[in-house]
């Protein structure tokens, strides 16, 4: 009797979530795992720099965002606030292959449109959305209220690790830096039914149900709070504007213009500790 109940209440909680005009707000706060190996000059810089080097790099990689999504359609960008300015004489400057400004995402076409202000332009990246072959597990947790199932997925993803040395008299240098390897991941998601739909936080989507955790291994990306059919309706709109590229174009665009970056700022400072850190490719 009990399990009657309960599938009724499931099917009664899945006809209201799927009503007309269906809409829902959730809020993600990514977290990532550091591993890079900061070095420091002892004559020259005092001990506590790589404290603060690693508390800034902490900084850039705890951020919100918002996942507006409907049956079909979903935008996903970061709640920006004002962060606190970085300490005098310490600039981190973190380079990645390119986020998303605004990921625009209809899984029922199979594509997204991504608009990303990069190096001051912007950039209108349309393509198809990968597919992602998840393997269902039985394993469940609860996120607030939420029952979630575990899913996972293998993918190749290009790496890069090194370590750095911070001198304040010449450059930061990049001891061993490694040519880029292809490495084997897992990717653990979980997922709740109870609110069916397609989709989850940046490029995930395709299990039966919203994405509220995922984890790659280096980077957390979890829901902290879900509203569904909010009294204020947010537009999903697919962005317009902005140089149109498809994905492959886009990161070639970005490997050059890093690479100049790298050069530029691997060039001696005149205005104190200058620390560089890339993610990815």
């Amino acid at each position: 009797m009990k399990r009657i109940v309960l599938t009724l209440a499931t099917i009664l909680i899945s006809a209201s979530i799927f009503a007309q005009d269906f809409q829902g707000v959730a809020t993600y706060k990514s977290k990532r795992k550091l591993g890079l190996n900061i070095k420091m000059d002892s004559t020259q810089v005092d001990s506590g720099m790589q404290d603060l080097v690693m508390e800034q790099l902490k900084k850039q990689f705890e951020k919100t965002y918002l996942l507006t999504f409907n049956r079909e359609e979903s935008i996903y960008k970061e709640d920006e606030k004002l962060g606190a300015p970085q300490p005098a004489g310490v600039r981190v400057m973190v380079m990645t292959p390119g986020g998303a400004d605004v990921l625009y995402k209809n899984t029922k076409e199979g594509r997204f449109t991504n608009q990303n202000e990069s190096f001051s332009k912007l950039f209108l990246i349309k393509d198809e959305l990968e597919k992602l072959d998840w393997k269902l597990g039985s394993e469940t947790k609860n996120i607030g209220e939420y029952t979630c199932y575990k899913a996972t997925l293998k993918r190749e993803v290009e790496v890069r690790e090194s370590s750095m040395t911070i001198n304040e008299n010449r450059d930061s240098e990049e001891d061993g830096d490694r040519v880029p390897e292809m490495k084997e991941i897992t990717i653990t998601a979980w997922y709740t039914t109870q609110i069916p739909v397609n989709n989850g936080p940046g490029n995930y989507y395709g299990l039966p149900g919203l994405i509220l955790e995922v984890n790659d291994g280096t980077e957390t990306v979890i829901c902290s709070k879900i509203v569904l059919n909010p009294k204020n309706k947010v537009a999903i709109a697919e962005p317009k504007k902005g140089k149109e590229v498809t994905q492959e174009k886009y990161n070639a665009i970005i490997e050059k213009k890093m690479k100049e970056m790298e050069e530029q700022y691997h060039r001696p400072g005149k205005d104190g500790h200058r620390i560089e850190f890339r993610i990815g490719g």
